[in-house]
């Protein structure tokens, strides 16, 4: 199989396997968090090449679970108002405790309370905005930022 098939195999395996391109989702990391791809590789747990290789789809899934759970811990510390702001002490501090986590990953056990900070981060955003200013937000945020945009528009539709 050429190169070319290989890497769109793979892109298929990750959006099945992770909801989308693994690329997809850590450009809106070096994005929100204003590092370089070398360093949200090293806050991840993960060497600079393997990050690159999954994210151009030469490698089809990230193998450590660890390394996975700091992606979706990080992911998940863009709802903190601070960090969403773009204020560079919040995002530092983010990265920093991300890097310094030791999250154990088990079968019964995934260290991301999904479901608590999602609710906790939907009141929130309540509580801060109006529902019609949630759905705007969510419309321009839409191209760039798609998981957050659907937060802000279930945000604004629950409200």
């Amino acid at each position: 199989m050429d190169d070319h098939k290989i890497v769109q195999r793979n892109i298929a395996l990750q959006r099945e396997w992770y909801g989308e391109p693994l690329g997809d989702r850590v450009r809106r990391l070096v994005v929100a968090f204003d590092v370089s791809q070398a360093y949200l590789a090293e806050v991840l747990g993960i060497s600079a090449p393997m990050l690159s290789q999954v994210m151009s789809g030469r490698r089809a899934k990230i193998g450590n679970p660890v390394v996975l759970a700091r992606m979706i811990m990080l992911e998940r510390k863009c709802l903190i108002p601070e960090v969403a702001a773009g204020h560079k002490e919040a995002l530092m501090a983010a990265l920093e405790d991300v890097r310094d986590a030791r999250p154990t990953v088990g079968r019964d056990t995934f260290p991301v309370n999904a479901l608590s900070e999602e609710r906790a981060a939907l009141s929130v955003l309540r509580d801060i905005a109006e529902d019609e200013d949630l759905i705007e937000a969510a419309k321009r945020l839409d191209d760039d930022f798609p998981a957050l945009a659907d937060l802000l528009r279930r945000a604004g539709q629950q409200g």
